[in-house]
């Protein structure tokens, strides 16, 4: 797999983490503890994608 294959794959993930988030804030019956859960996953992508972007 190529480095820009794995920065897209992962900016992929990170585009469904963030439809997840939006989902879970939008559903009355989700906690806190999941959508801060799923934010941490998100910001835990964002973070490699940066990582990976500044090393190419």
């Amino acid at each position: 797999m190529s480095l820009e294959s794995h920065v897209q794959a992962l900016r992929e993930k990170h585009a469904l983490v963030d439809r997840e988030v939006e989902d879970l804030e939008r559903s009355p019956s989700s906690d806190d503890l999941a959508i801060r859960a799923t934010k941490r996953r998100k910001l835990a992508l964002k973070d490699e994608i940066e990582q990976i972007s500044h090393k190419a």
